[in-house]
């Protein structure tokens, strides 16, 4: 899936529109224009996949940025990974038959850990689990809920599942170009031989290349690269 480190630029959707939240909290957004163009310009700056999320679909449950999905889609022609609001297999299949290559489950793999399963069986490669941290705790309904559940443990559980990679997103710094965390994703990695993709608090290139030193498979960056904090190829570069 990864054959060497990536760096994935975030194409978070709001309203029909790219925007960046800090730690996931509504009313922090600052926008940042039109997914179909932004999405364009990472692939035209040489990104290898693109992570998109439907932030609408993520706390209210319903795909509300379905259109732009399907534009982004139509419009690059590399990997592309979805998470928000997917509660479904169902809804994850039509995804899949779409053209998406990963579905990024979160609230709906913490509720019925069985849809990873029946998922994967079918889709081999096509599910990603979402684990998003927020004090040491796995967190869902776009990081408002609390579940209980260790991020280390939980990852061990659901490759047992059959999930294709995990997404570990650390909520506590998320959006706020202050540097990442290393303790628990590092727990994550150990935790299972499926690719981990980080996500959360990168500011710079270091924080990129601690995460690949700490065995993280790629990493997910939004605000840094929107706001200019360095390019997608010095981020690759590094």
């Amino acid at each position: 899936m990864f054959p060497e480190f990536e760096v994935i630029p975030a194409v978070d959707m709001q309203d029909g529109e790219v925007v960046q939240l800090v730690q996931g909290e509504r009313g922090t957004e600052k926008t940042y224009g039109d997914p179909v163009e932004a999405a364009q310009r990472w692939v035209d700056a040489g990104a290898k996949t693109l992570h998109l999320v439907d932030l609408d679909g993520a706390f209210e449950g319903e795909r509300k940025n379905a259109p732009a999905v399907d534009a982004v889609l139509d419009a690059v022609d590399v990997p592309v990974q979805l998470g928000g609001g997917i509660r479904t297999a169902d809804g994850a299949r039509d995804l899949l038959d779409r053209g998406l290559d990963r579905v990024i489950l979160g609230t709906a793999a913490v509720e019925n850990p069985d849809i990873v399963s029946e998922l994967a069986a079918d889709y081999p490669d096509g599910v990603m689990v979402s684990l998003d941290a927020k004090d040491g705790e796995v967190v869902v309904s776009g990081w408002t809920e609390g579940t209980g559940l260790d991020p280390a443990e939980a990852a061990a559980r659901y490759e047992e599942l059959g999930a294709a990679a995990i997404l570990f997103t650390d909520v506590d710094v998320e959006g706020q170009l202050e540097g990442v965390h290393l303790e628990t994703t590092s727990r994550v990695v150990d935790a299972v031989d499926i690719p981990v993709v980080a996500s959360g608090g990168v500011a710079s290139l270091d924080d990129i290349a601690a995460l690949r030193d700490a065995g993280a498979a790629a990493t997910v960056v939004g605000t840094a690269l929107y706001e200019g904090r360095f390019t997608l190829e010095e981020a690759m570069d590094a």
